[in-house]
């Protein structure tokens, strides 16, 4: 049965797959930096296409990575998923057979689910007809399989639930791991997202006139769009007490989440539903906008979403805005996994002590008001208590986790 009363979640383990880096402590590195993991695309055939940038994963061997995944059987973001999240229950020092036998799932975000699978089937059909599909593709495809595949791969026997709100996804799972965790539900739950870049993101965004040529600008002047990436993020979250009794390492304490719909246009965001948002996940995690020392935007480098991002930040946070950064300015857009990473970096920031920065800015676009600080090009040393992070999707589904150092 559920607890009576809340549980402190904690998070325990961290797993990261992306261009910057095949583990957490890789990625946290290159952030600090400020490298960039943009390279020409190598997935698909870019003829044709005015961007072929995307940050893309060259490194990842599934068969290296994963035990107990038949690899031929699971679809790129699937894999990519079991990955980070193998990563994180060993960063957690967390034994396999005890965590199968324990209370314990996952809940992991996306936005396109197998696209590459959808690619392929889609030109096999174009060539052959309907009944020319690949058997083993089609099995690929439906987007359940990516939390069914962490499961798999670690032998979980809770829930499995995979939410594809798009680019704000895994903080939807995010939260509603931590009030799995929270209420007694679970004792453990793996939390993240993945996406694979493929030719049908990448065309979709460059019809919305959102995709860059070659470098993504948040908060620049001249920033002109995203660039598409992939990659799969965990994290491990488990009760605080449960971490303490057994010496883990916590990295952050998930303070509480905040969840809007700005139920006005598919594409085009909208300041005060975000506003709201920020305000409900201050609301729910017992935090005032004074105490917030970081935020990490979502950021895109699109004109339209850094200035309604800014705009709704100055809403809930008056004058007094905290240092604002984005790591998709060095990651790329990872859709579904884009708050994970996000997430992920807060923890790393809470745990070392920096500000992430944002990579490419050359000037800061005065259009986005004075009193701005984007953490330009390389992190600084600063004590992070409390971090906020953000993630916002086509269709107007926002939502905002809040971080904080354990007291």
């Amino acid at each position: 049965m559920p607890e009576t009363t809340a549980r402190r979640v904690v998070v325990t383990g961290l797993g990261a797959v992306s261009s910057l880096g095949m583990s957490a402590d890789a990625l946290a590195d290159s952030v600090r930096e400020g490298r960039s993991g943009i390279s020409p695309i190598r997935s698909f055939d870019t003829a044709g296409f005015p961007s072929v940038m995307a940050g893309e994963v060259h490194d990842f061997e599934p068969r290296a990575a994963l035990r107990r995944l038949d690899t031929d059987r699971w679809g790129r973001s699937s894999l990519l998923a079991a990955a980070a999240a193998a990563q994180a229950v060993e960063d957690a020092g967390l034994d396999r057979a005890e965590l199968s036998r324990a209370r314990a799932g996952s809940a992991m975000g996306t936005t396109s689910g197998e696209a590459p699978a959808v690619d392929r089937l889609t030109q096999e059909w174009v060539a052959g007809g309907l009944k020319s599909l690949s058997p083993h593709l089609v099995s690929q495809v439906p987007a359940g399989r990516i939390a069914a595949a962490v499961n798999t791969e670690l032998g979980l026997t809770g829930e499995a639930q995979t939410l594809p709100t798009a680019c704000s996804a895994s903080n939807y799972a995010i939260g509603y791991a931590a009030d799995l965790v929270g209420t007694g539900e679970a004792d453990y739950m793996i939390a993240g997202g993945a996406d694979s870049v493929n030719r049908y993101t990448h065309a979709g965004f460059l019809r919305l006139g959102a995709l860059s040529e070659d470098v993504c600008r948040p908060f620049d002047k001249d920033r002109a769009g995203i660039l598409t990436a992939e990659g799969g993020v965990a994290l491990l979250l488990e009760p605080l007490d449960r971490a303490v009794a057994r010496g883990a390492r916590i990295y952050a304490e998930v303070l509480g989440y905040g969840l809007s719909c700005d139920a006005k246009h598919m594409v085009h965001p909208d300041s005060g539903s975000i506003a709201e948002c920020i305000r409900r996940a201050h609301r729910n995690a017992g935090v005032t906008p004074d105490q917030v020392d970081y935020i990490s935007a979502h950021g895109t480098g699109t004109p339209t979403n850094d200035i309604t991002e800014v705009t709704a930040i100055r809403e809930a946070f008056g004058d007094k805005l905290p240092p604002v950064s984005s790591v998709k300015s060095m990651l790329g857009h990872t859709m579904g996994a884009a708050s994970g990473f996000g997430a992920l970096i807060c923890c790393k920031a809470i745990e070392q002590g920096f500000l992430p920065p944002t990579a490419n800015l050359r000037e800061t676009d005065p259009a986005l008001g004075p009193g701005l600080d984007p953490v330009p090009n390389k992190a600084r040393p600063a004590e992070v208590r409390i971090a906020q992070n953000h993630g916002f999707a086509f269709g107007g589904n926002n939502a905002i986790t809040i971080l904080g150092k354990v007291s």
